[in-house]
């Protein structure tokens, strides 16, 4: 039976990367035009929804051409690089309340929240590798500055996630949605009115980094056409163009579902889930609460994609270094203060 339920919930997590992912895709391309005054995909299928399933088919069909001058293994190894680890990321996130005795989560793992940040920030050798085996200068350039971002922007985001444990003295993530269950969600201090600024700041921090994590506009400075071609895949087609591209949307999907575990309270909306019951019917709900969260949050990532300029390289370190990190540490020691000598605990 334990085997059975743990097939069931990874083949849940599956099931929502998998049609989330490319819903995302369609999503973006759709939304995209909308914003443009385009019209979009709408040829194959109703309204267009098949357009992923033709762009799979397209890519499957398509030669794999590896240029002369590389690292072979290591050009064909980089797009999993990239795609493993938000898809190992998801393994700890709970997507669902307690159903009976059984967590909705693949691996209820004590320290789940470092596991997801350093799962997070592996998958920058992915595109470090892909574009330093494609040998082209390109793609090595979009890969270092891909690596050189991470780096600027991992700090802050860990700081921001360090406000949410120090709120809920606790590295797991079950216990964190629990808590936001019974006493508040994080966005808004987790129930005090004292930790209500340092909740919403950390929020900003977090989902900010979030986008810069994921290369996505206005941080995509690793594959700015205007510059490198293509950036880091610029060299990459058939399937290792797909995966990458795929991964893209993965790893949006994992931040997301952090950000929102984190600060939006996962799974728990007022008066629609109880964390006591433990039904399979209220975790039908919670689960619905959860994946309806995440394409709402998603679908900010593509609004913000289509609506901000891209920075330029100075303005995104300077971004970095010289505003968001002394924000975090600032908001690091808000919450420190408020704990010891206003609520009495650190």
């Amino acid at each position: 039976m334990t085997w059975l339920w743990l097939l069931g919930k990874i083949g849940a997590v599956l099931g929502i990367i998998f049609v989330v992912g490319p819903g995302l895709i369609l999503a973006e391309r759709r939304l995209s035009a909308f914003i443009q005054g385009r019209l979009g995909p709408n040829r194959v299928g109703p309204f267009g929804v098949l357009q992923p399933v033709a762009d799979i088919i397209k890519l499957i069909m398509k030669e794999v051409i590896v240029p002369q001058g590389t690292d072979r293994t290591l050009f064909l190894l980089g797009p999993f690089l990239v795609f493993v680890p938000p898809l190992l990321g998801w393994a700890v996130i709970p997507f669902g309340n307690q159903i009976g005795e059984e967590h909705l989560q693949v691996a209820n793992l004590n320290i789940g929240v470092l596991f997801l940040m350093s799962v997070l920030s592996v998958g920058v050798y992915g595109i470090t590798l892909g574009g330093w085996a494609s040998n082209n200068k390109y793609s090595l350039l979009g890969s270092l500055r891909a690596a050189a971002q991470l780096i600027s922007y991992e700090l802050t985001l860990g700081l921001a996630i360090l406000s949410v444990v120090m709120f809920a003295g606790s590295v797991d993530p079950q216990r964190i949605v629990e808590l936001q269950a019974r006493n508040g969600w994080n966005i808004f201090g987790g129930g005090s009115l004292w930790l209500l600024p340092s909740g919403l700041l950390g929020f900003v921090l977090l989902y900010t980094c979030a986008l810069a994590e994921n290369n996505r506009l206005p941080f995509d400075m690793a594959e700015c056409e205007a510059e490198l071609v293509g950036g880091y895949h610029t060299e990459y087609s058939s399937m290792g163009f797909g995966v990458y591209m795929f991964a893209e949307y993965v790893a949006m999907t994992l931040s997301a579902a952090l950000v929102i575990t984190l600060f939006l309270g996962g799974w728990h909306f007022p008066y629609l889930t109880n964390p006591d019951d433990h039904s399979v019917a209220a975790g039908v709900i919670s689960v619905a609460v959860f994946v309806t969260k995440l394409v709402l949050l998603t679908l900010t990532y593509i609004w913000v994609r289509w609506t901000l300029p891209r920075f330029r390289y100075d303005q995104i370190m300077s971004l970095g270094w010289r505003r968001l990190l002394p924000l975090a540490l600032g908001n690091i020691g808000a919450v420190a203060l408020i704990g010891v000598f206003v609520q009495g605990s650190p």
